[in-house]
């Protein structure tokens, strides 16, 4: 029997949580064990409180990250809001939301929040100040200030992309749904959108797509005069990404990946994760025998286990440069229908210890 999975909460339902517990507080002097917070598309999610800690003009409220079965950089790591309320201000109840310590901060144009501001995506944001004005509801004049903190943000960062993206300082807090699903693409669909608006902002018209961290730095090595800008950590979203960059405008797209990588886009597969989307090794045997590989090793590439086993098959074969260039022909073509035609693709293909192939 299969294990369900755990869902998680995501950092903007974490610091909702915080927030809406530090009006309740400072209003009815309570402390919930616990707070239900509104969810972006309806209901409600309950999210236990860690502590609370008072302020000169105010309190601190601390929830811990749970990322359920899909943990994240930001996993078991404590969300803050320091909120303070002045009721005597007589205009109608103003929410104000900033972020401080360990949240960063837009320094370039293209992302969902203007240069300058705290990285604290729109859902979010909508989402805490829905929150604390249900914790305030008797509250009809005055302000609240709500100041989004994660203590290890600055630490937590360089384990994200938003050094890349020109966030600096921190975190994102982020959320278009409040929780978490176990492998949900969400989050990384939405971080290659981000990177590409922020690569369009910078007038580039070319993007490298990359499937992971090792293909980039390759790509980088090997073009040291591309800015880095341009690249984007696109996995295994071959569709959605061509699909992504035609629609903001780029008229040539640059993939930089791994035979095993190649092959799956060669098959035309929009998503290429090894989980759910295996190699063809029947496809690939064929592929060889077209471009000329020994047939002795029809069999052998047939009952394969994995993409590098064939590739060190082939090491000294002379056919195999050709094959490359047949799956890179076949790949490109699957790339260009993904994006409707709009985008000029290429490929740079490495071997696994980094050697470049074609």
């Amino acid at each position: 029997m299969t294990q369900k999975l755990r869902t998680g909460r995501t950092t903007g339902s974490c610091a909702t949580a915080a927030a809406m517990a530090g009006v309740i507080h400072l209003l009815s002097g309570e402390c919930p064990a616990s707070i239900h917070v509104p969810l972006p598309p309806g209901g409600t999610l309950e999210v236990p409180i860690d502590r609370y800690e008072p302020t000169d003009i105010g309190v601190r409220v601390t929830v811990v990250k749970d990322g359920g079965d899909d943990p994240d950089a930001t996993h078991g790591h404590d969300i803050q809001a320091v909120v303070t309320l002045n009721q005597t201000a007589p205009e109608p109840l103003t929410i104000t939301i900033d972020g401080g310590r360990g949240v960063g901060r837009a320094t370039l144009p293209g992302l969902p929040i203007s240069v300058g501001e705290a990285a604290i995506n729109p859902v979010p944001r909508k989402q805490i100040e829905t929150g604390v004005r249900q914790a305030a509801e008797a509250m009809k004049t005055g302000t609240i200030s709500v100041i989004v903190e994660v203590p290890n943000g600055e630490k937590i960062a360089p384990k994200t992309l938003n050094p890349r993206l020109g966030i600096l300082g921190g975190i994102s807090i982020l959320g278009t749904q409040g929780i978490v699903k176990p492998y949900s693409h969400s989050s990384w669909k939405a971080t290659i959108e981000e990177g590409l608006d922020v690569a369009r902002a910078q007038n580039l018209d070319h993007a490298i797509l990359t499937t992971g961290r090792s293909s980039e730095r390759l790509y980088l090595e090997a073009n040291p005069h591309m800015p880095e800008l341009a690249l984007i950590q696109a996995a295994d979203f071959f569709e959605f990404s061509m699909q992504a960059a035609a629609k903001r405008g780029f008229t040539r797209v640059t993939w930089s990946l791994f035979f095993g990588k190649l092959v799956k886009q060669s098959q035309g597969l929009p998503y290429t994760h090894a989980r759910t989307h295996p190699i063809d090794f029947d496809y690939l045997a064929d592929q060889c025998a077209e471009a000329g590989c020994p047939m002795l090793h029809n069999q052998e590439i047939r009952t394969a286990n994995t993409a590098r086993q064939v590739l060190e098959l082939l090491e000294n074969d002379p056919a195999r440069p050709a094959l490359v260039e047949a799956l890179k022909q076949r790949a490109k073509k699957a790339a260009e229908v993904f994006s409707g035609g709009a985008c000029a693709v290429d490929y740079a293909v490495f071997d696994f210890d980094g050697t470049r192939l074609g």
